[in-house]
């Protein structure tokens, strides 16, 4: 068989044979294959004047075992044509893919939108001043309150405890005395809110016989005559064994003045009254009263059969009153009401010395909740309304053998809720 020319292919044979590949014959890897798979250019022999050998056949090889090579990264497949747009579709093209803005579901939506940006907008602007108003008001109204030392440094007992009381002063202008000069405090109240247990409001009466440092024996107003804030609030202590966190005194002036703020009180007694040392005229039954009313309603004595223990009553029945008026959520809308109300409060009130308006706030929910039906109102037991020691006349002497034993549970918050104490029963 005549030899190959060197420029044919190998898979070329003269006479159109094929030649059969061996395994001897190399085989096209990475762009080798992809050429070999290419079609290639008519190849020529000589003597052929161009034209094609004939039977020219490409070379189609076997495929040994695959051989262990180093991995090589993936072709990169080239992205499939779409297929042609039709006439709907050459249309759409370029068109912005949205709603359009003359959609009718779109142009009744867009107006609710702007709507309910523009509500929360206005929301917001109004909780900010709101809380602006809040705070500044706050700001203004702790620093309208006059402060005392009065707290005795005692350790402190469980709970929060205040003592409040009502001071009747000639120098305010609520009573006219040329005897009593100075102050006199004629309400005393003990507001104790355990950590466990119902809140507990006792008034004590202030002509209760207690033991005054440095004084003796004594009436309970006056140790405040004698020693004014800081010795009161020692021999409150004393008789009760809880410490005093917060010492809140409101003058009788002050009560005209908030209970005209508030736009008066709802207040109730069931028995006429004509009493011309308070100056209260009074027919049974519940009715709307004025500043100067509820002042003479507060300080009426002598004509409640009671005496000490009815005024008691009466006063804390006052101060519930007030707290509801000014716990109205309408009164948030009213900002004058606000200013005239707190000016007025704050104006009558002296504390303590760290106690602020966020302090009294705390004080007034307890007095609301103390009033309510889980709470505790009254007095200490008592032995005797007209006890008479000798040398300080008249006198209410507490029950020796009950009242340690009263205060301890009302320090611990164990007494059931419900009225306690009151004038012992003849």
């Amino acid at each position: 068989m005549p030899a190959k020319p060197p420029n044919q292919p190998p898979s070329f044979t003269p006479g159109g044979q094929r030649h059969r590949p061996s395994d001897d014959d190399a085989r096209p890897v990475g762009d080798e294959r992809q050429a070999a798979r290419r079609p290639q250019p008519p190849r020529t022999t000589p003597g052929s004047a161009g034209a094609p050998p004939p039977a020219i056949t490409p070379r189609v090889q076997a495929s040994p075992a695959p051989a262990a090579r180093a991995p090589q990264a993936p072709a990169t497949q080239a992205p499939a044509r779409r297929p042609a747009a039709g006439p709907t579709q050459r249309a759409s093209i370029g068109r912005d893919p949205r709603p359009s803005k003359t959609d009718p579901a779109e142009a009744v939506a867009a107006p609710k939108r702007h709507r309910g940006r523009r509500v929360a907008i206005i929301g917001a602007l109004l909780l900010a001043a709101l809380l602006a108003w809040s705070i500044g008001l706050l700001i203004w109204a702790n620093g309208k309150i006059e402060h005392v030392n009065a707290l005795s440094g005692a350790p402190n007992t469980p709970g929060t405890t205040y003592l409040i009381t009502g001071s009747d002063s000639s120098a305010d202008g609520a009573i006219v005395d040329p005897v009593t000069t100075g102050a006199r405090t004629d309400t005393i109240m003990l507001l104790q809110v355990p950590k466990n247990g119902p809140p507990a409001l006792i008034s004590l009466p202030r002509d209760s016989y207690v033991k005054i440092p440095g004084h003796g024996m004594n009436k309970l107003n006056a140790a405040f005559a004698w020693g004014g804030a800081p010795l009161l609030v020692r021999t409150v202590e004393g008789l009760t064994g809880i410490t005093i966190d917060h010492y809140v005194e409101i003058g009788f002036a002050g009560v005209e003045k908030v209970v005209d703020a508030v736009g008066g009180v709802r207040l109730c007694l069931d028995y006429n009254v004509s009493d011309k040392d308070s100056g209260l005229r009074w027919t049974a039954g519940c009715h709307e009263a004025n500043g100067p009313t509820a002042l003479s309603f507060a300080r009426m004595r002598h004509a409640d059969p009671t005496g000490d223990i009815g005024r008691a009553q009466r006063q804390r029945q006052i101060v519930s009153a007030v707290t509801s008026a000014a716990a109205k959520p309408s009164l948030i809308f009213q900002p004058n009401r606000q200013v005239q109300l707190i000016d007025a409060g704050v104006g009558a009130l002296v504390t303590s010395d760290g106690t602020d308006i966020v302090d009294l706030a705390r004080l007034a929910l307890a007095f609301r909740a103390a009033g309510g039906k889980d709470g505790i109102t009254g007095t200490p037991p008592i032995a005797s309304m007209d006890y008479r020691p000798g040398a300080v006349g008249s006198t209410v002497r507490l029950d020796p053998a009950l009242t340690p034993a009263f205060f301890q549970a009302i320090k611990g918050g164990t007494l059931p809720p419900g009225p306690v104490g009151g004038a012992p029963t003849p």
